[in-house]
């Protein structure tokens, strides 16, 4: 969270950062940021979108202030991979075009998403 907050310094002040997430003052943050105090699990979201980072990856940094290293490896196994807005994105345009079918990647179907990136894999032979 520092370094994240040293790279927006430029264009966030501490002051600025408190008020997106909803602290009433800076010092909160501060004790957050030297870490004096665990982040608030609540308080997460906004903290991601001050710091306009992925709140996913953000609530589980927050979480291992809290839980053991077991427990932690357990939640991802749960909750999955991390997911850009991107990817997000792909994967509903996938589903709407199977119906939703959840189709299996075939190595055909990898050759077609390579070769829309332009990276085609020429065939020995």
């Amino acid at each position: 969270m520092d370094d994240r907050i040293n790279q927006l310094e430029e264009r966030k002040s501490l002051e600025d950062i408190a008020e997106e997430i909803g602290f009433a003052t800076v010092s909160l943050l501060s004790n957050i940021r030297e870490g004096m105090i665990k982040v608030p699990l609540d308080r997460v979201p906004g903290l991601a979108r001050a710091l306009e980072c992925n709140p996913r990856t953000l609530f589980l940094l927050a979480l291992g202030q809290y839980l053991d290293e077991d427990a932690l490896v357990t939640i991802k196994q749960i909750i999955g991979p991390s997911m850009s807005q991107n990817e997000v994105a792909w994967i509903e345009a996938l589903r709407s075009a199977s119906d939703n079918a959840d189709p299996p990647l075939s190595t055909k179907r990898a050759m077609i998403i390579r070769a829309i990136f332009g990276k085609i894999r020429r065939q020995p032979g």
